[in-house]
Parts: structure tokens; sequence; C-alpha cells
């Protein structure tokens, strides 16, 4: 069980590297992502040693390295550690480090260093790393220099451990250790007399007492649903953008409150609500579009408002919120603020599936008064008639007015022809095989999903940056979560995949199969939207920045097969099924000027052309 002794006893700094990886061995660590350089030796040979309970990647860029390890502890909710030498190489780190903050990712990142005695004096490749990355971390330690002493082998056990749980409780997210260490660097003997170990070092007992520990988040009690959400007709649910790690739990706790209070729930393109749409009548999915009415967005105001998570994307529904000042609770078990409207707001330091814990017995009671446990009563819950008595007017007017909308966006998109980009959002999301999980990159794709993504039951797992919202390391993060899961799609625009093709230089250590949706508009076609495009020049060369880049020269530079896609027809055939293994690119060439005008007139036509009659 610990082959690695051996080795260890070669000198200090393999001593030291071999505890620290058998410590996140026992603790359940399965993946390490190696950036190369000299001083990261010691635990670069350490973690190699420890196959194949730890899987040892090794990538070169070291920003490409930190989003693939993201991306691998967003698929697997646990966390994964990223490893590189000392000077400006962990400077890399930084983006990911501070999407994994506010994603609240568990992220393991270990910074080697030169001793103190070689700071300050310009030796070769040593910065201060010392709280590199600022306030982000959930918590950042320097460790002691390598030590044989017994009592400092069991420090370094207790701040490993102290380091795992960290990045998982009370709120997921990463951890910044810094390690020094003097040379030499190398398995090689440094004249220590390790020989008294020998006889003192017993590694089942040193290990045994983190075996199968797991750290457990702390336990919060089922809350009951206030009795003023109750007693209010106008309420509505927003189910922001979300990555639960059991999304169908997720969804039924969200549809159970949803039937229980008869409030619609608007759902953003990145909730799983929308890929388990049979759990909830009551889902809205063309919110932006109807806010756009202004004569109904008036009539839609609600008095109370529950946010379930962050925010959505959707401009016009921040403006809508902001206007008429609802109360708002913000249900999320973090620590974090997640009201940037600073409205009347009470944050729930829980989770959603709270209200109804130790309460599934009745839990069917509430809503319709069915009898049966909580998965029974949502396992297959119909749309409710319009006509239906027990239909507050206000959920009734939200859910006809989502009919008429749904149609009108769902019948256009069905007769589109032409490769308008918002269509592949609204084609994948009735496309892709049962349970695909699919990396959804910033700028236009993030929005394009939650304009068009239409309801479905294929249960996709849709993950993203929306933490800082970046467009750095979308390659790399959609590998490290397709790596060793299911088939994966990732949907980006050109200019997100271009800022990090360094990504490529994983393909060799990537086992399964993405498959890249690429919409080349040649530019950054979100500007397109903003005010600035009507100003030209500077609009093209500084906001539009076309890059003119041929993507097929640039895939056959990485040995990744490519294909341009000239039909939707095609296009369907390449995601379904889909490959299992390897890298692909799928080009699918738009014009970003005619999107923007086709948005802006077909948004308004989509808003206009809501029956208010009908309604009132």
């Amino acid at each position: 069980m610990f082959d690695l002794m051996p080795i260890a006893f070669k000198n200090v700094n393999q001593l030291w590297a071999y505890i620290l990886t058998e410590t996140l061995k026992q603790l359940g660590l399965t993946c390490a992502i190696i950036c190369p350089g000299s001083r990261s030796t010691p635990l670069a040979v350490a973690f190699a040693q420890q196959a194949p309970e730890i899987e040892a990647i090794s990538v070169l860029d070291e920003r490409s390295a930190a989003f693939f390890a993201l991306g691998q502890a967003k698929a697997t909710g646990r966390p994964v550690v990223v490893l590189c030498t000392s000077g400006t190489a962990g400077a890399n780190f930084y983006p990911a480090v501070i999407e994994a903050s506010y994603s609240r990712v568990p992220l393991l990142v270990l910074t080697t260093d030169r001793p103190p005695e070689l700071r300050d004096c310009h030796s070769g490749q040593t910065i201060d790393q010392l709280r590199l990355y600022g306030n982000y971390p959930n918590w950042q330690a320097e460790l002691a220099l390598p030590s044989a002493d017994m009592g400092m082998l069991a420090y370094l056990r207790q701040m490993v451990i102290h380091s795992w749980e960290s990045a998982q409780v009370p709120t997921k997210g990463p951890v910044h250790l810094n390690i020094p260490f003097r040379d030499p660097l190398a398995p090689i003997p440094d004249g220590s007399d390790l020989s008294f170990l020998q006889s003192h070092f017993y590694p089942e007992d040193f290990f045994a007492r983190i075996a199968n520990i797991t750290p457990c988040p702390i336990p919060h009690a089922p809350c009951p649903i206030p009795q003023e959400w109750k007693q209010c007709d106008r309420g509505i649910i927003i189910a922001g953008v979300a990555q639960p790690q059991q999304p169908q739990e997720y969804c039924k706790a969200i549809a159970q409150l949803s039937q229980t209070l008869k409030w619609p729930v608007l759902a953003e393109g990145l909730s799983p609500l929308r890929n388990y749409a049979e759990l909830n009548p009551y889902l809205i999915s063309t919110y932006d579009l109807i806010l756009r009415n202004q004569q109904l967005a008036k009539q839609l105001a609600p008095k109370m408002v529950i946010q379930i998570g962050e925010m959505p994307t959707s401009k016009e529904l921040r403006t809508w919120i902001d206007a008429n000042q609802p109360q708002r609770w913000v249900i999320e078990n973090s620590n974090q603020n997640l009201d940037p409207l600073h409205g009347r707001t009470t944050h729930l330091r829980m989770s959603v599936e709270q209200f109804f814990w130790g309460d599934e017995e009745d839990a069917g009671t509430q809503g319709h008064g069915d009898t049966g446990n909580l998965s029974q009563t949502l396992s297959a819950s119909p749309r409710l008639p319009l006509s239906a008595s027990s239909f507050p007017d206000y959920l009734r007017h939200w859910c006809a007015a989502e009919a008429q909308v749904r149609a009108a966006v769902d019948q256009t998109m069905g007769n589109m022809e032409e490769l308008f980009e918002g269509k592949a959002a609204w084609l994948i999301s009735q496309t892709l095989p049962l349970g695909t999980p699919l990396f959804i990159a910033n700028s236009m794709p993030v929005r394009d999903v939650e304009f068009f993504w239409k309801p479905n039951n294929l249960r996709m797992r849709s993950y993203f940056n929306r933490g800082a919202n970046g467009i750095d390391g979308t390659l790399s993060t959609a590998l490290g979560i397709a790596h060793r899961q299911q088939s994966s799609v990732m949907l980006t625009g050109d200019l997100a995949l271009l800022h990090d093709t360094n990504g490529f230089l994983i393909r060799n250590k990537f086992a399964g199969h993405l498959t890249i949706l690429l919409i080349n508009n040649n530019g950054g076609g979100i500007f397109e939207m903003l005010p600035i495009a009507k100003f030209d020049p500077p609009f093209e060369e500084f906001f539009g920045t076309p890059q003119d880049i041929d993507f097929a020269q640039l895939s056959a530079t990485y040995n990744v097969q490519y294909e341009l896609i000239t039909s939707w027809e095609k296009l369907q055939q390449r995601l379904n099924p889909l490959p299992t293994t390897g890298i692909r690119v799928l080009e699918l060439q738009t014009n970003r000027k005619a999107d923007a005008n086709w948005r802006q007139e077909n948004f308004r036509r989509f808003a206009v052309d809501i029956e208010i009659k009908l309604l009132y």
C-alpha cells in the first residue's frame, strides 16, 4: 500500500513530498495536474509515483493547467491539485483561482518556492509568492521547510488535511499552499541520516487516522416555508445560474416549492431546470423576451421574489426587478453576497432542498392534494390547463405569455435555414444525447442559451465559468470537464477559443471525447449589441477585433479533427450520436452584424406580438 517509502528515504525533500501526496491520496484525491519545472521536482516525482490512485497529468501551460483542473473539479465535485514551479509560473494560475473562488469550485493550488535565504536577492526564478492570489483563496499558507522530525511530519499531515477541508467547507473554493524546497530537488541522497525513521515511522499507523475522512458540510435543519410566501399571490421564483452536484434533486425541490406556492419559475438557460422540464409545470423560459413588452412587464410586476442561486444573465430581468423593488429572498448555502441589485433582500444561507428534508411523505400534499412522496409527485408533472380554477390569475398570465412566446420562438427557429448563431443553442437543446455534459462559453453563447434554450427532458449537465465571466481558459475548462466523463460538447465563439488555443496541448493526455461547436463570426459578436457598435472607427479594430483565422489549419496544427458545418441538418447528424474519443471542431460560420440586426428586430417582434387581451 505504501510503495513510495524507498524513494521517500532518498532525502528530506522526497520524504516531505511523500507525506504530502500520501495524505492527499488517503483523503480521496484522484487527480493532480502537474506543470513542468525544477523547483517542483520533489512533488512531481511523488505524485507520479502515486499512480494509479492519483492520476498525474502533465500540462505545459500553467493557465491552461489551472483551468483544466477547474473543469475536473466542476465535473467531480471534489478537489483537484494543480502544481507548478517557482517564479511567474504560479501567477498564471491567477485567473482560474479567481474563477474557482467566485464559482465556488474546490481547487488545491500548490506553488513551489525557493527557500527564504534565496528571496529578495535576485536569485533566478524567484518572486514574492506569499498571498500571491490576494483574498481569493478560502485559506492560504506557506509550509515550513522540509524536516524529517516526526513532529514536523505530523504538522505537514495536519496542514494538508486542513487544506483539503478548507477547499470544501463551509463554502467550496480554492486553497493555496506555497511550498519551499532547498536543493537537492531530484530524489538523490542529500547526506541526511533518515535511518531512525525505519524504527519510528509506521505508515499504516501514521496515515490510519485520516483514512476515509470526508469533510462534512455544516449541518442545516429542515426549514419550514414562510407563511408570508404562502399568503402572496404575486410571487415569482428565479432559478439562476447553478451547477448542483445532484441536479435532479435540486430541480425537484424547486418544482415542489413552485407548486406549493403556485408561483412561476423563471429559469435561467444555465439552470438545470430547463433540462428537467417535465418536473415543473410552471416553468418560464422566455422571460427575457416577455419583459421587453413594457405594458406586460408592468402588469406582471411581482410583490415577492425568491432568487435561488445567482441572478440570471438577462439584463431585462435585472432592470425589471430593480425598477419594481419587490421584497426578495436569496437562497444559497454560501457566505457570499448574491444580490448585485442591492435591493430589499434577505439571504437565506441554506439549500432549496432543505425546505423538504424529512418531509417527503407528505410533500405531495402541499401542492395539489395528491399523496405519495416527492419523487412520485414530480416524476412527470404535466403542464396544467390554463383554465384550471385553482390557478391564481398572476400565474395563469405568466404561463399564457410563456406559451405564446415559446411557440413563436420555436416556429421561427424551426423554419430558419440561414446560419443564425442563436439557432445553434436552440437546436442543441433538443439534439444532444441524454445526460451530455455541455460547457457553454461566455459572451454571446451564454446569452443565446438564455434567449433560445428550449426546455427539454434530456438531463444535460450544463457547465460554465460564470464566476468572473471571463473568456480565459474556455477550452481547458471544457477539456477538464470532459476528461474521463461521458462524451461532451462545448459551445463557444471564435475569440474565446482563440484565447485558449494552448488548451489543445492537453490532447495527448485527454481521455474521452469533446466536440467543440465553434460559432465563428470573426470577432466579438457581443459588442455588436452595445452602443459602441455605432461608432466605427474605432469599433471594428478595438471591439469587433476580427482575427481572420483559418480554423481548419489551426485544427490541423494540433492534429484535431475538423469539419465545416454548412446546414442545420448536418449539425444535427454530427451531434447525435457523439464520438467516444478525441477532440473535434465543428465550425459554423455566421455574420455577426446580420445576427445582431436579427436579434434587434425579432426580439421586438416577439415582445410586441404577445396578445395582451388574452391575458386580461
